[in-house]
């Protein structure tokens, strides 16, 4: 099983992972981190469960859009 340390807001959070994915959790993560922060940048500290709540709607807001995206494309 891999292992992947993240931080996002100053916390480091252990993650497992299946073997051989833990570069794709790397970037998951720090896209992730790169929302939260880009948050802090426009709110301040709201507490790390209000930052997660809202960078976890902007990223399903993202895939709803692409989601249309490729429906739109494909008929």
């Amino acid at each position: 099983m891999g292992k992947v340390t993240a931080t996002i807001n100053g916390r480091s959070y252990r993650l497992n992972c299946a073997d051989g994915q833990e570069e794709r959790l790397k970037l998951v993560a720090g896209y992730l981190g790169d929302k939260v922060d880009s948050l802090i940048a426009e709110f301040g500290q709201v507490g790390d469960d209000r930052l997660l709540a809202m960078a976890a709607l902007m990223i399903a807001d993202e895939l709803f859009d692409a989601r249309e995206g490729v429906k739109e494309t494909s008929g």
